[in-house]
């Protein structure tokens, strides 16, 4: 567990003070690393994430439709977005892992860190109540929300390329991955979208598979001249 000392870096650099710091301990612990880990803390932050993340869209877009809102929520909340934040946050290095973990570099991936925020967020709740827990991830999404615009809720080129082939009676694609390198915290994948229709075969490339699966998407709907 972090000394005395390290706690209250943590807290300065997660900008929020807590009464009981083992429920800041317990947010920042994996569970290879103890048996009281943040699993349930994750996902007590993850219900009030959403939460205060699809009010906050709400009122920022009165006009924007259940599709849309669901778009820019996810777009925020996406395992992605809460990995940069905390990457923004350096906290990182902060987090309490199992050796295993340490050793292949698991404070730098994206689904540790994601959960760590969540679980954080879960921690501040119960430290202090729903309104101070909303205004904590309402700083912490300050920027995003202030940047966010209503054209980034565009449906992605997969749901696009799914739905264009799907209007003319055609089969959706398939996506196979044909190859990936790299260290695990900086691997890039090349994945085929293959279509039935026209027998086309498109590659994409990411810094994940989902990634290279939209760019697998993109390219191929520019193969199509599909807008």
């Amino acid at each position: 567990m972090p000394n005395k000392t390290n706690v209250e870096l943590v807290q300065k650099v997660i900008q929020y003070t807590f009464n009981d710091v083992d429920l800041l301990k317990q947010a920042l612990t994996h569970r290879s690393a103890n048996h009281k880990h943040n699993e349930r803390l994750e996902f007590l932050g993850d219900a009030i994430l959403g939460s205060v993340i699809a009010t906050a869209l709400y009122q920022k877009f009165p006009k924007a439709n259940e599709g849309q809102l669901s778009r820019l929520r996810s777009f925020l909340v996406k395992e992605k977005a809460l990995a940069d934040l905390a990457n923004e946050l350096e906290f990182s290095q902060f987090v309490i892992l199992g050796s295993g973990e340490l050793k292949s570099g698991g404070f730098r991936r994206a689904s540790i860190l994601s959960d760590v925020f969540e679980a954080i967020i879960g921690a501040v709740i119960l430290d202090s109540n729903y309104q101070k827990a909303e205004e904590y991830i309402l700083t912490l999404y300050k920027s995003k929300l202030s940047s966010i615009t209503l054209n980034m809720a565009d449906k992605d080129p997969k749901t696009k390329l799914q739905e264009w082939l799907q209007a003319r009676n055609y089969a959706i694609p398939n996506y196979e991955v044909v190859k990936e390198a790299g260290k695990d915290h900086a691997k890039t994948y090349w994945v085929n979208c293959k279509l039935d229709y026209q027998n086309i075969s498109v590659e994409g490339s990411g810094n994940s598979r989902r990634n290279a699966e939209q760019d697998a998407a993109c390219q191929t709907m520019k193969k199509l001249k599909v807008n």
